[in-house]
Formats: structure tokens, sequence, C-alpha cells
């Protein structure tokens, strides 16, 4: 239980970091950031895991580095498709 609220929180902290890198608003809820956050950790780690930095003898700078990137894709691409979803209703 502890590891799933702790995914949650890194999801919800890497969703917003997306959202304060992207350029303009983005209007989507907060469990939408913190799922996409979530996600983008999760392929931010299959990534560093990939490439062989998973794991290193100290911060893991690259492997959050990816998490973040990955966050930032996830959010772009996502926002506009939840403003198209809500503009249709």
């Amino acid at each position: 239980m502890f590891q799933i609220l702790w995914i949650l929180l890194i999801g919800l902290v890497l969703g917003i970091l997306a959202k304060l890198i992207l350029p303009g608003r983005q209007a989507i809820p907060w469990w939408l950031t913190m799922l996409l956050g979530a996600a983008a950790a999760l392929l931010g780690n299959a990534a560093a895991g990939w490439i062989g930095v998973r794991h290193t003898g100290g911060v893991d700078w690259i492997r959050h580095l990816l998490q973040v990137g990955f966050a930032v894709v996830v959010v772009a691409l996502a926002a506009p498709l939840w403003h198209r979803s809500r503009a249709r209703r």
C-alpha cells in the first residue's frame, strides 16, 4: 500500500514539474496529472534500465532526467486530447 502511495506522490511531482516546464496552460485535472506523471516515471525507469543507468553508485540523475523528460512529453500529448474530449461535450 505504501508503495502505491509513493508512486502516486512521485507521479504528482513529475506531472507538476512537466506542467511548469511546458509553455502555456495545460487544463488537465490534478488526478490526470498524477497518473501521467506516474506513467512517465515508469517509462523513465524502463528507459534508464535499457541504457544501463537505472542503478548507479550515487544519485541516479540520468534516470530522474529521463522521468522528467517523459513527463513533459506525456503531459504535452495528453493535454490537447483532454481538452478536445471535454470540448465535444
